[in-house]
Formats: C-alpha cells, sequence, structure tokens
C-alpha cells in the first residue's frame, strides 16, 4: 500500500509487502499486527513465527514512479524533496522476508532519485549483510533509521546504526517506554567507553570526553589511547508516545529531556505525538478521564495498570507524573505548549 500519509515526518508511506513479526517491547502492541488482524478476518495472518509475508500490488509499486515524475512540481511549492516512510506494515530488513523482494525495493529507490527514501527497522544488525546482497550499498537517496524504546536498546543499537553509511542516521523512539540519555550510550566494541551520538566522541569511565570532534583538535583526554572517529552521529531525532489498546503512558520528562539534549547538540528534533496519555494533574480515578501516575524509571500505576508496581514509602524523588487518558487525536502534539517539528538539513 502506498498512500499520502498523516504521518508527521514523511509525505507518502509505501508498503512492499505486508507482516511481520515481534522483536521487542516495543512491538507489544502493535497497530499494524492488528490493521492486518482486522483485514484477514480476526487473525494476523501475516504475523509471527513463520507467517508468509505478503507482497503488494504491481500497481502500488508503480506509485512512487508517479511521485518521483512530479518531484519539480512538489520542490515548487514546498521548497524540499518527497520523503517516502517504507515500511509501515512491515520491516524490510525482516529475515523472514524473501530476499528477493528486497532486490526489487532497491531497484526501485534507485529508479526515484528525486524521492528520500526513509528506512526504519526494528532490525538495525541486519542491514550490512542484507543490502550487501543486493549488491552495493545504501544508494544515495535512503535515510537508515533504527527503532529503539529506552536505554537498553539504545546502548544496543546505536552503535550498528552510526557503523552502517547512510545520508542521514535518525532514530525513531516510539513508542518511548523510558528514559534515554543519547548523550551517553553504550560502543560494545569499546568496553570501557560510552558514546556521546549526538555530538560524536567517546567517553570513558569516569565520564571525561576521550577523543572524537567535541574533544577538540588537540590531544585525548582521559588517560586513554585515541581511538578512530566516530564513524557518524545521530542527524535527527523523532520521540512519541504509545496510542491505540492497552497503551503505555510516557513520562512527560523523558521526552523534555530528549528535546533539550538535541536543542543542546544542535540536532534536529520531532515530537510526533503524546499517544494516549497527556500530562495532568489531581486524584486517581478523578474526573472523566483514566488516570495513571509515571515514575521516571517506567513504573506505572494504577489506572487499569499493575498497581503492585507502586512501592510504599515513594516519595517525589522517584518523579512520579500524572497522566491522564484522553485519547490520541485529544492528546495532540503540543510539548509544553510548542510543537516541534525540526528536520535534517538535507542537500537536494
Amino acid at each position: 500500500m502506498a498512500e499520502n500519509t498523516n504521518i508527521a515526518w514523511c509525505d507518502h508511506t509505501f508498503n512492499p509487502w505486508e507482516g511481520c513479526q515481534k522483536v521487542g517491547p516495543g512491538c507489544d502492541h502493535c497497530y499494524a499486527e492488528t490493521r492486518n488482524a482486522r483485514f484477514s478476518g480476526g487473525t494476523s495472518v501475516n504475523w509471527g513465527p513463520g507467517a508468509p509475508r505478503r507482497r503488494t500490488s504491481a500497481a502500488n509499486w508503480r506509485k512512487p514512479i508517479a511521485w518521483n515524475r512530479n518531484a519539480g512540481e512538489f520542490y515548487a511549492q514546498h521548497g524540499r524533496r518527497q520523503r517516502v516512510f517504507c515500511a509501515s506494515l512491515a520491516d524490510v530488513f525482516d529475515n523472514a522476508v524473501d530476499p528477493t523482494w528486497r532486490e526489487d525495493l532497491f531497484a526501485l529507490i534507485r529508479a526515484t532519485p528525486n524521492l528520500d527514501w526513509l528506512l526504519l527497522t526494528k532490525r538495525i544488525g541486519n542491514v550490512p549483510s542484507m543490502v550487501s546482497l543486493i549488491p552495493g550499498w545504501l544508494p544515495e537517496n535512503v535515510w537508515l533509521g533504527a527503532t529503539i524504546v529506552n536505554q537498553a536498546e539504545a546502548d544496543r543499537d546505536i552503535q550498528k546504526l552510526l557503523e552502517t553509511p547512510a545520508r542521514v542516521h535518525f532514530l525513531s523512539i516510539e513508542p518511548m517506554l523510558g528514559p534515554i540519555n543519547l548523550e551517553s550510550v553504550a560502543w560494545p566494541s569499546i568496553a570501557e567507553h560510552r558514546v556521546d551520538a549526538l555530538r560524536g566522541g567517546y567517553w570513558n569511565k569516569a565520564g571525561v570526553l576521550a577523543c572524537g570532534p567535541a574533544a577538540g583538535l588537540g590531544e585525548p583526554r582521559g588517560g586513554f589511547t585515541n581511538h578512530s572517529d566516530m564513524p557518524g552521529r545521530i542527524d535527527w531525532v523523532i520521540v512519541g508516545g504509545e496510542s491505540g489498546p492497552g497503551a503505555r503512558p510516557m513520562h512527560p520528562d523523558w521526552a523534555r529531556d530528549l528535546r533539550d539534549q538535541c536543542v543542546s547538540a544542535g540536532v534536529p528534533f520531532l515530537f510526533k505525538q503524546w499517544g494516549e496519555f497527556v500530562p495532568g494533574s489531581g486524584d486517581f480515578g478523578a474526573g472523566q478521564y483514566v488516570t495513571a501516575a509515571v515514575a521516571r524509571d517506567g513504573r506505572i500505576v494504577p489506572g487499569g495498570f499493575d498497581a503492585a508496581a507502586y512501592p510504599r514509602g515513594a516519595t517525589s524523588a522517584d518523579g512520579w507524573a500524572m497522566v491522564h487518558r484522553v485519547g490520541k487525536k485529544a492528546a495532540d502534539r503540543l510539548l509544553d505548549g510548542a510543537q516541534h517539528d525540526q528536520f535534517p538539513h538535507v542537500r537536494s
């Protein structure tokens, strides 16, 4: 399926195929799986281990050709290139996909050089081996993104993303399920260091910047041997809360912290949505909306959640925040009263 879209960070969505399977906590309430079931008689036939992926129609595959053909008209109206999100109902780097389908997709991407293709994956570790078989490497009009939802996934996957050459490296932190510090993430191949993924540069155990652009042009500080410069840095950060049935609330400070990290580093930041919950105040059960409390470490009570997670004797130091379930539409996209719609600057 290819269509114009209401997703805040792209102009079109294109799905070369449909289907996937869960690989982490961010997948727990997958909207695409729910949609697949709705259009398949109540069973998500293209989801899960061993489930067949469904390739979309030839007519659907022709739509990006038309978008590419109309690129001049779009640029004249908007002053930029069109952004295509591929794939909203699948994962381009899914192991269960026929490799020839991926070859066809990359042939299409190369045949549409006037479009910027945003490939977002939860399987960033698969990219090098799969792309090398295409053959070649990522085309110039590909923006490569990784979905991460918490610090553990940031520590696991950001090195993989940055070590994969691409015109733009971006993160989709949706649903955001915990606090994330992008200024200090693990670099698994160098165990004693962490990385400032927004600026570039390594930090040693003591929190001293050891090398990289932010350390300046002189000798690295902190007593460690200089390493090769960072292969890249994060060019763009998208943040959003979860929506739909079973949605988990996002602590307001998680989004604020990432916004502030990006502002400090000069990295474009886009706040996509609050999801089902917005910041609020008041007593549990008061008013017309379901109310929950979220601690900064991710514990949630109650509003239909596990009240046992709320510790006796909890204090304000835990950073509890009240949130109200108002629904995605009413929750809107304002963070502290402002809309954040920044994009990376890419040469046309």
